[in-house]
């Protein structure tokens, strides 16, 4: 046996580890955390676990000798000696504290098979402990073993049934994750069976039918959940969610009734108001940014969110008011008000106002975005070569910002139409850092400019295998194809696969229904740009959604849509041109 002081001393090293070593990935940031499953540094020697419950194992040199071992290899980055190390401790041991140890260095290394393993050692060594249940259930959910954890959610739903409804919730975050959406669904409607009258479980299942696309289901679970707690904000705000997919009337509808009902629901109020700005009942909406504003005086949130409104609805006076409430109110993030200042000032042309907001923001994360935008209204001036200047003067902290800031040198010389220019410049930073998503994005983009679409090609290709979600990619590729009328079926599988990671992307749904009406789908094309359209009225939204409108027949209807574009964005030349094609000799579009 080893010297009870020398065991006081090597337990304090112990302890010390875990708390001084760092993750190799946060768990805060992992699956389990989700779940509160976590186990957590310097746990391992917990006095509230009972000690009847702990083996007779006893502390020899060579257990000993292994536990110093694999926390200095911790502590020296080598988690492919102390993986193995502790997990072969608590096979030996069987004792909790160690297989919880082991779980928590195996998952934070990523060896996964050696986390479920050890996990299953803490069960069976503690058969009573809810975080070890927690724990492989999270694991098993990870690992896409839904059937095997469903035991272990079941079982942790009914340990505690004080909290079932706080659970459930939890349980929803962590198989939100699966990337089977029906097979997530079907295990939350078997883990809800049980328990019909609980409305945090109703409304698990209404995620789960929503992120599988079962959308007439989670209206159903919503408003089961909703009868079963009617003053619950959460199922309300959901409740409109699925029925905004159908109309937004409807929404409108459900939520004026429940603000009836409930009218001190701050945060369907706000929702409220910003699907009232959606739909250009500017009147109405400006009721509630009042009302809002009259009931939550000194809310340094409410004035930003009703500031952010009336920014959509071009209301810049009211925007201008409330985001100078939300800075005296001390709002958490005062650059970004300021930031949003700048830019309201930038939109009615008061330049120098702007410049001066734009200016009083002389470091953090809203710096660099502040420098882009004073550098654009001096463009905006006629100084191009100014707001050159200017950007190249900005000392860049890191290798970030000079990106940043050299994607917003080759904006403003996009936006001053100098393509060939800004092709260059943001190939000569591609060239020192070729795997750069932003980058590779941004050079793509503007190589379409240049009639380099090989470029824009193999950008786009490449980026889609450094970043397999970025959404952006796979629609930007997939609607340079349909647009240039090549390749439909393989631009459809694209622009799929980006709606698929971004389904509510109002660009991505006007890309969708542009190939679809590439390949003469009129009806199927308009119902999704409808959608983008009433999301984002953007100028060349509004082009397709007018040309598609043609090509059906419904030619007062695409008049009335390139009237109101027109009316927005005057400038607009792609808008333009889509009117002449169409237009011409006939009758024009009011200006």
């Amino acid at each position: 046996m080893i010297h009870t002081i020398a065991v006081l001393v090597l337990a304090g090293f112990v302890l010390g580890a875990c708390v001084q070593q760092p993750p190799a990935r946060s768990m805060g940031d992992s699956i389990l955390a989700q779940s509160e499953a976590a186990p957590q540094r310097g746990e391992a020697a917990s006095p509230a676990r009972s000690s009847e419950r702990l083996p007779a194992s006893e502390l020899t040199e060579q257990v000993m000798f292994k536990m110093m071992l694999a926390e200095i290899a911790l502590q020296r980055g080598q988690p492919q000696v102390a993986v193995p190390a502790y997990l072969e401790l608590a096979r030996e041991t069987r004792d909790p504290r160690v297989a919880q140890r082991a779980t928590e260095v195996a998952w934070n290394a990523r060896v996964i098979p050696a986390a479920l393993e050890a996990a299953g050692i803490w069960l069976q060594s503690d058969p009573g402990s809810q975080r070890a249940r927690q724990v492989i259930a999270a694991l098993l959910v990870n690992q896409a073993k839904l059937s095997e954890a469903l035991p272990h959610l079941q079982g942790w739903l009914a340990a505690d049934q004080a909290n079932v409804g706080p659970t459930f919730l939890q349980i929803a975050a962590l198989v939100s994750r699966h990337k089977d959406k029906k097979a997530a669904w079907e295990l939350m409607q078997a883990l809800a069976e049980p328990y019909p009258e609980v409305p945090e479980a109703r409304l698990a299942v209404a995620q789960a039918a929503w992120n599988a696309e079962q959308a007439d289901a989670a209206l159903a679970e919503a408003r089961a959940a909703l009868e079963l707690r009617p003053d619950w904000e959460v199922a309300a705000l959901f409740q409109a969610q699925a029925l905004q997919r159908r109309s937004n009337s409807e929404a409108l509808a459900f939520l004026a009734e429940y603000l009836e009902r409930y009218p001190k629901a701050k945060d369907v109020q706000l929702n409220y108001a910003r699907l009232l700005v959606a739909e250009k009942n500017y009147a109405e909406a400006r009721k509630q940014f009042e009302a809002l504003v009259n009931d939550y005086p000194q809310n340094a949130d409410v004035a930003m969110a009703v500031a952010l409104l009336a920014l959509q609805a071009t209301d810049y006076d009211a925007a201008e008011l409330q985001f100078k409430r939300a800075l005296d109110a001390n709002y958490k993030d005062p650059d970004a008000v300021r930031l949003y200042l700048g830019q309201v000032n930038e939109e009615r042309k008061r330049f120098e106002e702007a410049l001066k907001w734009y200016g009083s923001v002389t470091h953090g994360e809203q710096y660099i975005a502040a420098k882009a935008r004073y550098a654009g209204v001096l463009a905006k001036q006629g100084r191009l070569a100014d707001a050159r200047t200017y950007l190249q003067q900005v000392g860049p902290q890191n290798d970030q910002q000079r990106v940043q800031l050299i994607l917003a040198e080759g904006n403003l010389l996009r936006e001053a139409s100098a393509y060939q220019e800004a092709f260059d410049l943001l190939g000569q930073s591609l060239e020192a850092r070729p795997e750069h998503p932003d980058l590779l994005y941004d050079h793509a983009m503007i190589a379409e400019k240049v009639k380099r679409i090989d470029v824009l090609e193999d950008n786009l290709r490449k980026l889609i295998k450094l970043r397999p979600n970025h959404a952006h990619a796979y629609n930007a590729l997939g609607y340079t194809l349909a647009d240039r009328n090549e390749r439909l079926d393989e631009a459809r599988d694209l622009i799929e696969t980006g709606l698929k990671l971004a389904p509510e992307d109002p660009f991505i749904m006007d890309s969708m229904g542009w190939v679809l009406y590439r390949l003469g789908q009129n009806e199927a094309a308009l119902d999704y740009l409808r959608r983008a359209h009433a999301q984002r009225p953007d100028a060349e939204i509004a082009a397709h959604l007018g040309e598609v409108l043609w090509a059906a027949g419904r030619r007062d209807e695409a008049r009335k849509v390139w009237n109101e574009a027109l009316k927005q964005h005057p400038a607009s030349e792609l808008l333009q041109e889509t009117i002449r094609r169409f237009l011409k000799d006939r009758q024009p579009v009011a200006r």
